[in-house]
């Protein structure tokens, strides 16, 4: 974590709690991850215990959520922060429910793993899917490592994978539809794969929302729903 994104306050425990939901968010971070990584292992090579795992251990991430939203209460109770304190703040509170919300989709494709057999597995292109779990990952990782430094270039360049995540996701989603066309027996089995995949691209969509809430903490602008070429225009200008 790059401490330098942090104001000095005559408190020197203002400035280690603001340090400490910062360093919490980053492990809930690393956890949520796992549970992808998990989750994929899962499905596309149909690692039974890894899934399991993936199911029993969310609560792990919902209770980090709960006391790391308590914190972030407590400060803006105590502390009345202001500007870039403020901004902080409420950055980490997005980031960690956009995470649990990770968490959340990385349980649901856990489950569906277990619904799978091998020979299902065989029939739909899991090379794709796991390709596609691997690059939401990275996109992930890359947004948590923009956060730790709060690197609007980096997480400029990292919301803009996800139009790649979005075109993988289209690709495999027609090859879907064209096997239960072809054959409706395998529809209720394509549906688990559908919900999957479709967690999959929402995971690549709250990974650019953490990226979204970089730049809001550094620049002061809220750069949701407005296209990549602003939002790497907002990121370029000075911090105040």
């Amino acid at each position: 974590m790059d401490k330098s994104i942090f104001t000095q306050h005559i408190s020197r425990q203002f400035n280690e709690e603001l340090e400490d939901i910062v360093n919490r968010a980053m492990s809930m971070g690393g956890l949520v991850e796992q549970q992808l990584a998990d989750a994929m292992d899962g499905l596309a090579e149909g690692d039974t215990g890894k899934a399991e795992l993936v199911v029993t251990r969310d609560y792990r991430v919902n209770a980090m959520e709960v006391e790391l939203d308590e914190e972030c209460t407590h400060i803006l109770a105590r502390r009345q922060p202001t500007a870039s304190d403020l901004r902080l703040v409420m950055a980490v509170i997005k980031t960690i429910t956009d995470l649990e919300r990770i968490g959340d989709e990385a349980e649901r494709i856990g489950k569906m793993a277990l619904h799978l057999l091998d020979k299902d597995r065989e029939l739909h292109p899991m090379a794709e899917i796991a390709a596609l779990g691997e690059y939401v990952r990275r996109m992930l990782n890359n947004a948590l490592n923009a956060f730790a430094r709060m690197d609007t270039e980096h997480a400029v360049r990292t919301a803009q994978m996800d139009f790649s995540a979005d075109s993988q996701y289209e690709e495999i989603l027609r090859q879907l539809l064209k096997r239960m066309r072809d054959d409706p027996d395998s529809i209720p089995r394509v549906m688990d794969i559908i919900w999957s995949v479709r967690a999959l691209e929402r995971i690549g969509d709250r990974a650019r929302n953490i990226c979204e809430y970089v730049i809001y903490f550094v620049m002061g602008k809220d750069v949701r729903h407005i296209s990549f070429e602003q939002m790497a225009e907002e990121a370029t200008g000075d911090r105040r």
